[in-house]
């Protein structure tokens, strides 16, 4: 038994020995042993390489601003783990958190002595939040975003009412696969059998896998600039404005609170979900609310501006397809900036992809590494960089606020990168600008 929230939190880190196992049959038999509490939840099920976040966040504010109480389960975390587990927004308690580590436990450790060897980290807390929102907390839905691929992964479990893949990107291709074909395959194992899935992948042969996919489940199947368009969109200051167009109705000037056109994409996804909701009749979605929950959407990390008055920006860029939306955004919004990236990645992303992008839009660019098991070492990264303004950085926390404290009115830092990187940068910036 813990008695202590950090006993539970070193226990369920401690885990990540184990590595990524895929595979259903440990969540299975910990969900046997549970009696089965993903039975019980209404779910939608969230997909793709990048913007599952978003789209959580999107469809999670909808539903809220239509009156429904909302869990979500999202991975990695920005502040702090208990949101990974969350209702309304609002992250599991640090009492809730060890009273559910007590209960998974004893499973672990039994499952631990057969041949299917012991739960992963991210299986123990996928267990948690299943039996969380079914006994602990109950929720009118669940969105429950992949960790990794979707067919082996341990969210796979469930039944939704509807599932969504945002895109496809080459990333995790050590496990996944090594082509935008055998990814997607991946991806679309989250497919049920006559289960709406909504998709904004554009890659061809991507596509084709996920329909050829949808046809075999007898599953409706809603693609972007098919069955939905994009129009209009306009970026703000703070956000974007763009209508969204449907067989069935068009939505105008829609606005979001979130940076990057790519978001126009995400918040479309949840829409079409939050729409199909209401026309099954389980829930009442008005276009009040829809408007209401996309202005109102959040998501820590994603181009989040920490700062105006110094411009600090801190956007979690974590693979070849989030530093494209990254620098397109940077070029598009900030072409009179002289813009200083830092920048931290694990070694197994194409780091000679990603920072070639970055090289072309930074003026000043420095690498830095962090305390994780496959955190890429700065010099690794600098000898990759072709910049003619670069650097590697031994000490990051000490070094990004000697930065901002030398901001001018012209200049923008950017910090971007792994996502557990973000992790541990945000609050350490946050601290410091508030004082």
């Amino acid at each position: 038994m813990f008695t202590t929230y950090n006993e539970a939190l070193d226990w369920i880190h401690g885990r990540l020995r184990l590595g990524i196992k895929p595979g259903l049959k440990r969540m299975e038999w910990m969900m046997d042993k549970l009696e089965y509490p993903e039975s019980k939840l209404k779910a939608i099920h969230v997909g793709g390489t990048n913007g599952k976040g978003s789209t959580v966040t999107f469809l999670r504010s909808i539903l809220q601003s239509g009156g429904y109480t909302v869990g979500t389960f999202t991975s990695p975390y920005i502040e702090q783990f208990n949101e990974r587990i969350s209702i309304n927004g609002r992250s599991v308690s640090d009492e809730e958190l060890l009273q559910l580590a007590n209960m998974i436990r004893p499973l672990a450790d039994e499952l631990e002595e057969t041949e299917l060897g012991g739960p992963t980290e991210f299986e123990v807390i996928t267990a948690m939040a299943f039996y969380y929102f079914a006994n602990i907390r109950k929720v009118d839905i669940v969105i429950f975003e992949v960790g990794l691929g979707g067919r082996f992964d341990s969210t796979n479990i469930i039944q939704p009412l509807a599932s969504i893949i945002t895109n496809i990107g080459l990333d995790h291709t050590n496990i996944l696969g090594k082509t935008y074909e055998e990814i997607a395959f991946e991806k679309a194992g989250i497919i049920k059998e006559e289960t709406p899935i909504f998709t904004a992948v554009k890659h061809p042969g991507a596509l084709k896998v996920i329909e050829e996919q949808a046809e075999k489940k007898s599953a409706p199947i809603f693609r972007l600039n098919q069955e939905f368009t994009i129009s209009g969109h306009e970026s703000l200051a703070r956000g974007e404005v763009f209508t969204l167009i449907t067989k069935l109705q068009s939505l105008e000037q829609l606005e979001l609170n979130m940076i990057g056109q790519h978001q126009t994409e995400n918040a479309s996804l949840a829409i079409l979900a939050a729409q199909y909701l209401n026309q099954i009749g389980l829930f009442t979605v008005t276009e009040q609310a829809i408007r209401v929950g996309l202005k109102q959407a959040f998501w820590p990390g994603r181009f989040e501006v920490l700062s105006e008055n110094p411009l600090v920006i801190i956007d979690g860029a974590h693979n070849e397809e989030g530093i494209t939306a990254l620098t397109h955004e940077l070029s598009t919004r900030f072409n009179d900036r002289n813009i200083h990236i830092v920048f931290a990645a694990l070694t197994d992303k194409k780091l000679d992809e990603m920072i070639g992008k970055l090289d072309k839009i930074a003026n000043q660019i420095s690498f830095v590494s962090f305390d994780f098991p496959r955190a890429a070492k700065a010099e690794q990264l600098l000898n990759i960089s072709q910049s003619q303004n670069k650097m590697a950085v031994d000490h990051w926390q000490s070094y990004l606020l000697q930065e901002i404290k030398m901001l001018k009115a012209s200049d923008m830092l950017v910090v971007t990168g792994s996502l557990y990187f973000i992790s541990e940068a945000k609050p350490h910036i946050c601290k410091y600008l508030k004082n």
